[in-house]
Formats: C-alpha cells, structure tokens, sequence
C-alpha cells in the first residue's frame, strides 16, 4: 500500500467518526425510561390483553348470559385491576380513555362454553401481556408491586375459574366458585 492510499483510508477513517460524532445529534431522541414504564401501564389498561378489553368482554356475556359465574365476580375483580392502573396513570399524570372504549364494540360467543375457552385463553395473553411489560416497568417498584398483583390475580384466580367454567359447559355455581375460592378468595 502506498503512502497515499494510507493517507486516504486515514481521512476516510477519520472522517468516518467525525460524521458520525455529528450524527448522533441529528438522530431521533430515544424514549425516556419514564415514557415507556407509563406507555406500559397504558397497555395494561387499555391494550387488547389489558383490563378496559378483560371487562367489556365479561360484560358482553353477562348481558347475553345473565348474572353467572366465573364472570360475574371476574368482571367484579376487573374493575379494581382498572382503577389501579388509572391511580398509577393519574399519578404519573398520564391521561387515558376515562370511559372504556371496548364497551361498544364487544360481542360474546355463541355459547357459554366457547366463552369460557376463550376466557382460558384470554387470561393466558393476560399473563403474557404483563411478563412482556415487566422488563418496561422495573425501575418503578409501585408499578411492578400492580403488575405483580394483576398478574397473580389471573394466575391463580381467573384462569382456574375458567378452566372450570369450560369443563363444566361455560359457567359455575356459587358453589362451585367456593370450592375453587375457599374463604371468599373469589373476590380476586
């Protein structure tokens, strides 16, 4: 290689990381910590894994179906998970849909059992949903204690329902519930 080929691979190299030094001011700002840990908790309220979602489902099978359980008293515990997020998001001040948007637009099944199948898949997203926003979250411990709880909740709680819901043809008796939610633990 001749002194002037070194000579130019030098400038080009150099010049290389100049531009590049004056580029990393012209690139797009990443988000802040802060923005995705609350852009998380949005997702929890009012993604289509999320709580809003969770809610207007089991109420679309209450008006179709009646007062029955596992739905009756999960769409009683959705209520709490939503308004735990919003504290968070009020918090934070982050603004959200105050009215749940999937109200109007959600349908239940056919039949109680396909609700109940589709219920145990539904809590499944749930859990996946929140082991996804965990890692946004962790650098915040009231968030990841809500995540936490919200998480457990469909667990150990909403998923068993439904899981006995589907083999028992979509829904469960009050007598039921008590066996699966010794104590009144069905209030989840």
């Amino acid at each position: 290689m001749t002194n002037k080929n070194k000579l130019f691979i030098g400038t080009v190299l150099i010049l290389s990381i100049l531009f590049s030094a004056c580029n990393v001011e012209n690139k797009e700002p990443s988000e802040s910590e802060e923005s995705i840990a609350m852009q998380a908790v949005y997702d929890a309220l009012t993604g289509p894994e999320g709580e809003y979602a969770a809610y207007a489902l089991y109420g679309a099978v209450i008006d179709k179906y009646g007062q029955i359980e596992p739905y009756l008293t999960i769409q009683r515990s959705e209520a709490k998970h939503i308004d735990a997020l919003k504290k968070i998001l009020d918090k934070y001040n982050i603004s959200y849909p105050k009215t749940n948007p999937y109200i109007a637009t959600a349908v239940a099944p056919d039949n109680l059992k396909q609700a109940a199948l589709n219920w145990v898949e539904g809590e499944v997203e749930n859990i996946k949903m929140y082991d996804r926003l965990f890692e946004k979250t962790s650098d915040y411990p009231d968030i990841t204690r809500v995540f936490n709880n919200l998480r457990r909740a469909s667990e150990e709680r909403h998923l068993p329902a439904f899981r006995a819901a589907a083999e028992n043809g979509g829904s469960l008796t009050p007598e039921q519930m008590k066996q699966l939610f010794p104590g009144g633990r069905g209030k989840s």
